[in-house]
C-alpha cells in the first residue's frame, strides 16, 4: 500500500480534533500492520511537521535489521527545527559502537544544529555503556540551545555507569558554563547516579564557571 500526502493528511484530520501523540501512534501501528510505503512523504516532511512522526517511524518499523535502519536515518537527516530526534534513539540501540562512532563522528560537525544533536543523543542507551573514554572527546563547545542540552543529556547518562571518569573529565576539560553546568544539572536530576556522586560533580560548579 503506497501512501500519499493527501491520503495521510486525511487519516489525520478523521482522528479526533484535539488528537495526542497516542492517537497518531495508532495511526503508525495500522500503517505498519499493512506494510504501508510512506517514502512519498518525504518530500514534504519539512513543510509539514505532522508527517514527520508517521515517516520515520512507519519506515523504521518495518526495517529489521538496525544497520539498515541507521543507514536510512543517515539517508534521511531531514531535522530541522525536529528536536523529536530523541525518539529514534530506540532504533539504533542495537548498532556496535564502532560504526554508531563513525556516523557521529560526522554528524556533530554538521551546520544543522538538529544532526549535531542527534550526534550526541543517539547514544543514550545501551550502545554508551562502557564507552565514556570514547564519547566524552566528541563533545564540543556549541552555541545551540538544543545541542548543548543534547551534550548535557549524554554527559549525564555516561555518569550512570563511569562517575569517576565523568567527574575527572569535569575537571579538566575546556568546555563552557552553557554545556558543563547543564550537564551537572542533569547528573543531579538522575535518580540513577548516587547522592555522593551528585555532591562531588555540584561541588564542581563553581570551577568550571570561572574556567567558561
Amino acid at each position: 500500500m503506497k501512501l500519499t500526502k493527501e491520503d495521510v493528511l486525511k487519516d489525520i484530520a478523521a482522528l479526533p480534533a484535539n488528537y495526542k501523540t497516542k492517537d497518531i501512534d495508532k495511526l503508525i501501528a495500522g500503517y505498519v500492520k499493512n506494510k504501508a510505503d510512506v517514502s512519498a512523504l518525504r518530500a514534504h516532511i519539512l513543510a509539514e511537521q505532522r508527517l514527520h512522526r508517521i515517516y520515520f517511524y512507519v519506515s523504521l518499523k518495518q526495517i529489521r535489521d538496525v544497520r539498515e535502519r541507521m543507514d536510512f536515518i543517515d539517508k534521511n537527516l531531514l531535522f530541522e527545527d525536529w528536536w523529536h530526534t530523541d525518539e529514534l534513539i530506540g532504533f539504533v540501540s542495537d548498532l556496535a559502537f564502532d560504526t554508531a562512532l563513525t556516523y557521529a563522528q560526522r554528524y556533530i560537525l554538521s551546520g544543522d544544529p538538529f544532526i549535531r544533536r542527534w550526534g550526541y543523543v543517539m547514544f543514550i542507551s545501551k550502545l554508551c555503556r562502557g564507552h565514556a573514554s570514547e564519547l566524552l572527546p566528541l563533545m564540543k563547545n556549541d552555541e545551540e540551545y538544543y545541542v548543548q542540552m543534547g551534550e548535557a543529556w549524554l554527559i549525564a547518562e555516561l555518569a550512570v555507569c563511569a562517575p569517576d571518569r565523568v567527574y575527572e573529565w569535569f575537571r579538566q576539560n575546556d568546555l563552557r558554563y552553557s554545556i558543563n553546568g547543564k550537564a551537572i544539572q542533569k547528573i543531579c536530576d538522575s535518580y540513577r547516579i548516587s547522592e555522593e556522586w551528585k555532591v562531588r560533580c555540584k561541588g564542581l560548579r563553581e570551577t568550571v564557571k570561572l574556567r567558561g
